[in-house]
């Protein structure tokens, strides 16, 4: 067995830094040659100790979603309270909160063709999350009264193609469909859409599995747009050129135009946050299948420039991948380690960093991670929410259980988180798709009071 160390290093994180990215000098890249190959599986970080097992027999356990019976809910801490913000959505994937604090949701689902349709039925896919017509629409919630309950819902754009992120800025509204960013004139309150959009940025569409989805984020003054696209296959099993612009996250100006990959080797990057108090990107991401249980782990991380993460070379550091073993060795060597590795297969897709103060001071600043669930694994991972710690703007602890009570049974499942956002009045919203269900987590009042002394 194989053993990862992470305990991250004043030396070792500037090591890596300087073999990822082209713009350091060539005496600085040798350096983090020559300290990385000596032992690619000894790598730094301070919270978590990882083990690597040898790639092994992959397994399939696909989910059945039963749905959650009345009065039934996701567990949360003790002083935390769970309650169904909305329900009866069609695959609610995506959340959003505009600054006058109206909410967003997208709500979209893969499509298979006849072919696939009959395969997922047969092995159970079909009863693990919503197929068929997608309704590809943004649905809008508006709390008048504050008191955490939607007062109005709203079709607000429809006619859509499998959209997931949604911004608002310099009086547009972005949808990031999975064939490409459009953008509409948005007026601050308004309740819905009927103009016809701009097609700003042609995006590769579809994808391996679930990874159709397209999030979108702007830099904090506005002058950049950084998109997710995941990979078109679980290891480029199709070939090369059905993978470019895919497995990155890509930087464009406001308009669609100056687009560059700014990061690479992300099989599937979903969740996409910046780090309160810092300029720093993280990203939550999906990682490969068909190497066994415990491979290769999911994780989240701060986004380098020109970093490259690995796929489809090499996981979790300079260890490669045996499907692609002596392809590319230059980067392999280049392959940066991503700072918080989750739980192999758990489809680690949601992320949001808590930047309000009504939950308790140890979740102030960090990450929580809607965890989607596993279906390539012989017992199930995932299907929860899962809370990292961070002070001055990196990891402090080690992932801990936040929201649990999604898995039934070793066959059943209630739902599967995925979307995730911390809302303007301090509570955490969380899509369930499966479920066809919005979860809002707020702290008591006694919590509150505790967090606003």
């Amino acid at each position: 067995m194989r053993k990862l160390s992470l305990y991250c290093t004043a030396f070792s994180l500037a090591a890596l830094l300087a073999a990822c990215n082209p713009g350091e000098t060539s005496n600085q890249n040798q350096t983090a040659n020559d300290s990385s190959t000596a032992d690619t599986t000894s790598i730094a970080n301070a919270t978590q100790s990882v083990s690597l097992p040898e790639p092994s027999k992959s397994e399939k356990r696909f989910s059945n979603v039963i749905g959650w019976t009345d009065g039934k809910t996701p567990i949360a801490p003790n002083g935390f309270m769970v309650e169904k913000f909305a329900a009866n959505l069609r695959n609610p994937r995506w959340i959003y909160q505009a600054p006058n604090g109206d909410i967003f949701v997208s709500e979209a689902n893969t499509e298979p063709d006849v072919k696939e349709k009959i395969k997922n039925e047969l092995s159970g896919k079909d009863d693990s999350q919503n197929l068929g017509k997608s309704a590809n629409r943004i649905t809008i919630f508006r709390d008048t009264n504050q008191d955490g309950k939607p007062d109005k819902q709203e079709t607000f754009l429809s006619g859509l193609n499998k959209p997931f992120g949604m911004l608002i800025l310099n009086n547009y509204f972005y949808v990031a469909n999975t064939d490409g960013l459009w953008r509409y004139p948005y007026k601050e309150g308004q309740t819905s859409i009927l103009t016809k959009g701009e097609k700003i940025l042609e995006l590769p569409a579809g994808g391996y599995n679930n990874h159709w989805t397209r999030n979108i984020i702007a830099s904090a003054d506005g002058s950049k747009l950084y998109i997710s696209v995941g990979s078109a296959s679980n290891v480029a099993e199709h070939g090369l050129k059905e993978e470019e612009r895919r497995a990155a996250i890509l930087e464009i100006n406001p308009d669609g135009s100056g687009e560059r990959i700014y990061a690479s080797g992300l099989r599937n990057p979903v969740g996409m946050d910046w780090a309160p108090g810092t300029n720093t990107l993280w990203t939550a991401v999906n990682e490969r299948d068909e190497l066994g249980d415990e491979l290769v782990p999911d994780y989240i991380t701060s986004v380098k420039s020109s970093g490259f993460y690995g796929w489809p070379y090499a996981y979790l550091g300079q260890n490669e991948d045996p499907r692609r073993k002596g392809e590319r060795p230059d980067l392999v060597k280049q392959t940066l380690v991503p700072d918080v590795p989750l739980a192999a297969h758990s489809a680690s897709l949601g992320l949001a960093f808590y930047d309000q103060k009504k939950f308790p001071e140890k979740y102030r600043n960090g990450a929580f991670i809607a965890q989607h669930g596993s279906w390539n694994r012989s017992e199930f991972s995932g299907y929860k929410v899962v809370f990292v710690a961070f002070q001055n703007g990196k990891p402090s602890g080690k992932p801990e259980d936040f929201l649990t009570g999604f898995i039934a049974n070793d066959k059943d499942v209630y739902g599967r988180p995925v979307g995730i956002t911390v809302l303007q009045d301090g509570s955490l919203l969380v899509a369930d798709d499966a479920s066809n269900t919005l979860w809002r987590v707020s702290a008591s009042s006694s919590q509150q009071t505790e967090a606003d002394d």
